[in-house]
């Protein structure tokens, strides 16, 4: 599959390092960014990187233009509309980075879009590929562990003020939102996909003296999962140095506990299993948020080009993502009224 890449921001590298060492042919042969000349270092570097030429492209007539069967879109959510609506009436099918949009309203206009045109489209929720997560999920699935009692989900992030002082970020104009929409989303994803769907929620969300910025930097919830499982969200940019975000499931077997890319289960008999892998990396939780490994991106990469060849859901499809996006939109209604509110269908 041939890609073009639009948007050239912070996660750019990430996935050119990806493309690099991917094991499905698929190649970059350009990138739309905003800034012509950002634009075209990016792509000398890059073509350095992956060994071959990467051409800067201009406008999104020049992406069409390509031999593009594939793009990767990585533009913040405010820039996203517009370039989606040409890549769905192409026909091209589009690996997005999270959010979808800033709202969910306007995320379910997305996946209508690529839903009405036929095209396939993916989620970077790259964090659903880590080994030990594969394995929790095999095991939930498989009854291994009987039933879902209980949740808990943390997210201990810190980013330093300057992180914030980047025009933009942490708005509800180009963002969506703060720490729940940007940095959250990955363990609150990963979380709904190993345990299921959330009913209802209470939730508070505020921010704090550390930070300058007009968007949460600390949010909590309350869940109720449509299992009846209950669970306990815990999520915070203000959580000096940072650290590995975690899931921990307590089952009527045993209790699993999913740090980064580490996993333990206890079970109720008294053993205990340690199921990580041997390598672990970070996870981006502490003042570099690049501080992860590329690895997690090439392996939704690789999903992606072998699920549009197949013909076949993507690992993150765009159904589960607007779940996601369903369980923020309610922590905002009950943060704002002080309620219980059910999430959006």
């Amino acid at each position: 599959m041939n890609v073009v890449m639009i948007g050239a921001g912070m996660v750019a590298q990430t996935h050119v390092l990806a493309l690099r060492d991917n094991t499905v042919g698929a190649r970059l042969v350009g990138v739309l960014g905003r800034d012509a000349e950002r634009t075209a270092d990016f792509c000398a570097a890059a073509s350095e990187t992956l060994g071959y030429q990467v051409a800067p492209l201009g406008s999104m007539d020049a992406v069409l233009d390509t031999d593009a069967d594939g793009a990767i879109l990585i533009t913040p959510p405010d820039a996203r509309t517009q370039y989606a609506q040409a890549l769905a009436k192409a026909g091209i099918p589009t690996l997005m980075e999270k959010p979808v949009e800033r709202k969910l309203d306007a995320a379910r206009s997305l996946v209508d879009l690529y839903a009405s045109a036929n095209v396939p489209l993916a989620l970077c929720f790259q964090h659903r590929t880590r080994a030990a997560a594969q394995v929790l999920k095999a095991k939930l699935d498989a009854g291994v562990l009987g039933d879902i009692v209980h949740v808990e989900l943390r997210v201990p992030w810190w980013r330093e003020q300057a992180y914030y002082d980047a025009p933009g970020r942490g708005t509800y104009a180009r963002d969506g939102g703060g720490v729940m929409i940007n940095q959250a989303i990955h363990t609150l994803d990963l979380g709904l996909w190993l345990v299921g769907p959330v009913a209802a929620l209470q939730a508070m969300m505020r921010t704090s003296a550390l930070h300058r910025m007009e968007a949460e930097d600390i949010a909590a919830a309350l869940l109720t999962f449509r299992s009846g499982a209950t669970g306990v969200l815990s999520a915070t940019t203000t959580a000096y140095p940072g650290a590995a975000e975690s899931i921990t499931v307590t089952t009527t077997k045993g209790r699993a506990h999913l740090e980064g890319d580490h996993l333990r289960i206890d079970w109720l008999t008294g053993e205990r299993e340690d199921l990580s892998p041997e390598a672990a990396s970070e996870t981006g939780g502490g003042a570099d948020p690049m501080a992860f490994t590329h690895a997690w991106h090439q392996s939704i990469l690789e999903d992606f080009v072998t699920s549009v060849a197949a013909g076949r859901p993507p690992i993150a499809p765009p159904s589960e993502a607007l779940h996601v996006h369903a369980v923020i939109d309610a922590m905002e209604r009950a943060a704002r009224s002080g309620t219980t509110v059910e999430v959006a269908q």
